[in-house]
């Protein structure tokens, strides 16, 4: 490593690695919820991006370049002289095989060697579990704390298992984490499927993915009651294989002299989207956001003013902003989803439109911006749900418990 973080700051407490995407919100608020509790907590972060300036926890950095650090709280792999830079690349091309010549999976595993954590939790299957898990084959991880595989809902194992060659990479994975956790029932019956025994699902799931949602603090934000709103909030607006945005596009057409006046906040477009953007009428141009990426605090800012959240997909878990719209009091238009069925309920709870048909989206989004008695009751009824089934204020302390638990176990 470059640079290495001193001694823990708490010495003899349990130490957790997450593994994942450091300037994901979901691997902060997941990660947040151990603030305070009786652990030494670090973060091996994947070259993607870097977390906030201010979010305290203590990360390695692994992208090749970045902008000045604080040394207290990251640690770069790298250098930032480039010529050391570059020697240390060589260097570690040179001891790394062919087979796996991936710096990424050196580094994690110098670390995990080093500071040796009792629990590695990789978050997500694709975006921590598959680095840690050719890192600790290639380097002999096997011994050094509990593994526990967080998959994410609908993109992790929904649609990938269904591939005979990915089936059996994934069944290897699962085979080999020591405990899983999932956002939803389909999932955890997938990974029995691909072998998961009874003993390694992990005794929380299924759990949010975000470690669930502050339902209290989101209710103070509520701008009056639902049917005086006339915003939507539109969390994906672009392609992906969990689904399309031009279905949307083409429901506002249809329905656009039902539901005006509003307003339409586009979230997460890319250039892809934006081009067709422009192929809408002037009017709903006019009247819509189009925004890129948007931190997730701007999004918790936006739903309370929100009347609809529209999240139609080809495949979800169960979505966060559906458990954000719940305590926001933005009534939810989703897609028939069997991982949402067990959380809410047609016309009580949400409304349900299919993504490739633009009809029913439209149909949904007229009866939610016209009919108000609808709108009102589901916003008091979600309220109880999401209290239920994703109060942070529940979840944290089960999750500490959980984690004292596992990293007992791994102390022997």
């Amino acid at each position: 490593m470059h640079r290495i973080f001193e001694a823990d700051e708490f010495p003899g407490r349990p130490r957790i690695l997450f593994v994942g995407l450091a300037e994901n919100s979901h691997t902060h608020s997941w990660i947040d919820l151990l603030t305070g509790a009786p652990f030494n907590v670090r973060l091996f972060a994947r070259p993607t991006g870097l977390p906030p300036a201010d979010w305290k926890v203590r990360t390695y950095i692994t992208q090749l370049t970045s902008p000045p650090l604080d040394a207290a709280t990251r640690a770069c792999v790298y250098p930032r002289n480039r010529i050391l830079r570059t020697g240390k690349i060589r260097a570690a091309r040179y001891f790394a095989s062919t087979a796996f010549d991936d710096l990424e999976g050196l580094w994690l595993a110098r670390v995990i060697k080093q500071w040796r954590p009792h629990i590695i939790h990789t978050l997500g299957l694709v975006q921590g579990g598959e680095i840690y898990y050719h890192a600790r084959q290639r380097y002999g991880l096997e011994g050094i704390g509990k593994w526990l595989l967080q998959t994410r809902g609908g993109s992790d194992l929904t649609l990938p298992h269904l591939d005979p060659e990915r089936n059996k990479q994934l069944a290897e994975m699962i085979h080999s984490a020591d405990q899983i956790v999932c956002d939803n029932e389909v999932d955890l019956r997938i990974a029995r499927e691909l072998g998961a025994r009874d003993e390694q699902i992990a005794s929380i799931a299924p759990v949010p993915g975000t470690g669930g949602i502050d339902v209290d603090g989101l209710r103070k934000k509520w701008h009056g009651p639902p049917s005086e709103r006339r915003a939507i909030v539109w969390p994906k607006a672009y392609d992906s294989a969990w689904g399309k945005m031009l279905g949307v596009f083409e429901a506002l057409k249809l329905c656009w002299d039902r539901i005006q006046p509003c307003e339409i906040h586009m979230l997460s477009m890319d250039a892809d989207s934006r081009m067709w953007f422009w192929t809408l009428p002037e009017a709903i141009r006019q009247a819509s956001h189009p925004h890129a990426r948007v931190p997730r605090a701007e999004v918790l800012q936006l739903m309370p003013q929100a009347r609809i959240m529209l999240a139609p997909a080809l495949t979800d878990g169960v979505p966060n902003s559906l458990y954000e719209a719940m305590a926001c009091g933005a009534f939810p238009i989703v897609s028939p989803l069997e991982t949402i069925f067990p959380v809410v309920e047609s016309e009580q709870n949400v409304l349900f439109a299919r993504t490739l048909y633009p009809h029913e989206i439209a149909a949904a989004l007229t009866r939610a911006m016209t009919d108000d008695a609808l709108v009102d009751a589901a916003a008091s009824r979600n309220l109880e749900v999401v209290r239920r089934v994703a109060s942070r204020e529940i979840i944290r302390p089960r999750i500490v418990e959980y984690y004292e638990k596992l990293a007992q176990q791994a102390r022997g």
